[in-house]
């Protein structure tokens, strides 16, 4: 395990009266909602940013927003570290724990309460995963927009809480443009309702504010998310170009045209080979870069918009363009890229990075990207959403080997950094966590930090609820 990002040092009051912490959690839930013995805790001692591992004082699974309330009160009263878990598929660690830390996963809490296509929303726990909400809809003609690679496993709470985007986003919009309404608990154990059915809400954002709050302002237990009519028709078409400057310069003069389609996917060359390797969804292997566009629409209306882009690709050289024939050839397409990091991770362990870039620094960024990693002496391979400059370089190292392992680190927060310099941010959909933590001064001034601090503070004075993420552990209020 990595030392290399520390976290807050264990409250030793808390570590002390761990035995009567658990007694008192027992009192509170039933037995199959706690875990506290040390080999059953094993499973939420990290998320999908494994580098990084600690075993939490206990997991408390709730099956109401009453029991999240009964147990974030006990825990605001003693003192007690929270930490909130939806599916653990956190990129950047913001599910990782610490020693003296309740872990307050939603995995009970997945039913879908109401389906109301006559307003075109969906009630749900927050627990209910991504991809079910669009399965329980797509009869009826209806969809969830947001569509993150992880959606089969990725739970509509945690991407509330990193704002997760996803494939689809470029035309619907990420989770904050398809959330309407939340049922939140906040650290003293009061439940609180946010937004609605209604398209717009009195009063502050205060629901702008939770989406993406990374599960420092409170705890969700449902959402009211936006249903979307599915199109009359889709078409993925793969655009090959020479390079990734080239296919880069695309994007950016498709979206400058005011073309939005639905999609637009990049891959670089070794993305390609990994993907096709796992999918065998007929990308073309002999090009350096892909792009995966998708339109929608009747097929006169993703004709005349194929057209245009078309256009443009041809002055960036596209080599291959390539129209999807069939619903089984658009499903592997869309699986090649779904499966990334997955495919990726058959080959070599990864880091992967989650920059956003204006469109056109596009072309510059993958350049100095390469460029990056190459100084580095290891391998890169970038997937990611092109069409809102979404960047996703996965960074392959050997994680058995600790110089290899921190030279990928350190790749990658120059990456970061670059993305800033170029006029971007350090997260498009990922969140902070702890992974970019000390990163945030490089895009924050102080002044910068101390307000989002002071509003973070107002929900919870005394930083119990994923204290070690976000915000520098320097520098923080006195709790």
């Amino acid at each position: 395990m990595s030392d290399a990002i520390p976290f807050l040092k264990p409250r030793a009051d808390v570590l002390a009266r761990r035995a009567q912490i658990v007694a008192d959690l027992t009192d509170l839930l039933p037995p199959e909602c706690l875990v506290h013995e040390a080999r059953e805790l094993v499973p939420f001692e990290t998320d999908a940013f494994v580098s990084y591992r600690r075993l939490p004082l206990a997991v408390a699974l709730p099956r109401t927003t009453a029991e999240v309330s009964a147990v974030m009160r006990y825990c605001h009263r003693y003192g007690i570290p929270v930490v909130p878990r939806g599916a653990g598929t956190s990129l950047s660690g913001g599910a990782i724990p610490q020693e003296d830390a309740v872990v307050l996963g939603l995995s009970k809490m997945n039913g879908i309460l109401e389906i109301d296509l006559a307003n075109r929303v969906a009630v749900v726990q927050a627990g209910v995963t991504n991809l079910n909400i669009s399965e329980s809809v797509s009869a009826d003609g209806f969809f969830y927009a947001p569509d993150p690679s992880s959606q089969l496993a990725c739970t509509i709470g945690g991407n509330i809480g990193m704002n997760s985007g996803g494939a689809h986003c470029l035309k619907y919009g990420v989770t904050t443009n398809n959330l309407l309404g939340v049922k939140m608990v906040l650290v003293d154990g009061t439940v609180i309702e946010l937004g609605g059915k209604a398209l717009d809400a009195a009063g502050y954002d205060l629901l702008g504010l939770v989406c993406g709050h990374e599960g420092q302002l409170g705890i969700v237990t449902e959402a009211t998310v936006r249903l979307i009519a599915k199109p009359e028709g889709a078409r993925p078409v793969l655009f090959g170009f020479e390079a990734s400057e080239e296919a880069g310069a695309c994007v950016a003069d498709v979206i400058a045209a005011g073309i939005i389609p639905v999609a637009i996917e990049f891959m670089d060359k070794p993305a390609i080979e990994i993907c096709e390797a796992f999918a065998h969804a007929g990308y073309p292997l002999d090009v350096g870069a892909l792009l995966i566009v998708e339109v929608e629409g009747s097929e006169a209306e993703m004709d005349a918009t194929l057209r245009d882009i078309v256009e443009i690709a041809r002055r960036h050289g596209v080599k291959t363009v390539r129209e999807c024939q069939s619903a089984t050839e658009a499903a592997l397409i869309w699986k090649g890229r779904k499966s990334a990091f997955g495919a990726t991770g058959r080959i070599a362990d990864y880091i992967c990075m989650d920059g956003t870039v204006p469109l056109s620094q596009l072309s510059h960024v993958l350049k100095r990207t390469a460029e990056i990693v190459d100084h580095y002496g290891l391998r890169v391979a970038n997937v990611f959403h092109a069409g809102d400059g979404n960047m996703h370089p996965l960074i392959l190292f050997n994680a058995n080997d600790p110089e290899d392992a921190a030279r990928a680190e350190a790749a990658g927060n120059d990456i970061l950094k670059l993305c800033v310099d170029a006029g971007g941010c350090l997260t498009g959909e990922h969140g902070v966590g702890i992974e970019k933590r000390d990163l945030m001064r490089h895009q924050y001034s102080e002044a910068d930090l101390a307000q989002q601090m002071a509003v973070r503070a107002a929900f919870d004075p005394g930083w119990i609820l994923n204290p070690s993420k976000v915000f520098p552990l320097e520098g923080r209020p006195a709790a």
